[in-house]
């Protein structure tokens, strides 16, 4: 792997499990200096970073992780509403059943909520997490689209960071678990409303319980 693959990765991944959180200025120097790689493949980085939004380029010589509010989530969903509803119709149109079928089994026999008491890195909730990137990977053969496959990754280049909150929300992971299904067994049985009708059903879940993360809880409510 190249020195500034190298550096990109870890500090996409660093951003997006939110170890570099919005603000994190980063400095091109210290990056460099941090990750073992010269000045030349950091600032690369840094700037793919920019280029995907994920940085903001404040001044000449000051980067920092983009914020990541409300509003940002809103913007994503947006978007991400308009690619995933009509994929999802696509691939209702002409996705493999057999795949599909099995991929709704799979998440028939998923339990993301076995994270014993909310542990943001429990293998149930990683597991399942890996399975919702093997239906993406199957929407997006069955689409075959490079256009929208280029778009996607954008956004769930920045889902990740979405995704975060609420991996400790049990009731929201049994619900995603359900919809999932759902979809998968829509796109099976080539009902390309129902397919896209359930993901809009899910996508305006999942937001719902994103945007509730970021509510402060207030010390009569405690904490979950």
């Amino acid at each position: 792997m190249r020195a500034s693959d190298h550096a990109y990765t870890t500090l996409l991944e660093e951003i997006q499990s939110g170890a570099l959180p919005p603000g994190t200025v980063l400095a091109e120097v210290e990056q460099a200096a941090r990750l073992g790689v010269s000045r030349t493949p950091a600032r690369e980085a840094i700037g793919r970073l920019v280029a995907t939004g994920l940085a903001t380029q404040q001044s000449p010589r000051v980067t920092v992780v983009s914020d990541f509010d409300g509003d940002d989530l809103r913007a994503l969903f947006e978007l991400r509403r308009a690619l995933e509803e009509s994929a999802a119709r696509i691939a209702a149109r002409r996705g493999d059943p057999t795949l599909f079928a099995a991929l709704a089994s799979d998440f028939a026999a998923a339990h993301p909520e076995h994270s014993g008491g909310g542990s943001g890195s429990s293998d149930a909730v990683d597991a399942y997490y890996a399975l919702i990137a093997r239906f993406d990977a199957a929407l997006d053969a069955a689409v075959d689209n490079a256009y929208y496959a280029q778009s996607l990754r954008t956004v769930r280049t920045h889902l990740a960071r979405a995704r975060r909150l609420a991996r400790d929300n049990r009731e929201r992971l049994l619900a995603s678990v359900a919809e999932h299904r759902l979809i998968a067994e829509a796109i099976a049985a080539g009902d390309a409303e129902l397919a896209a009708h359930a993901t809009h059903v899910h996508l305006h879940n999942a937001l719902s319980a994103i945007l509730g993360s970021l509510e402060p809880t207030s010390p009569a409510e405690g904490t979950r």
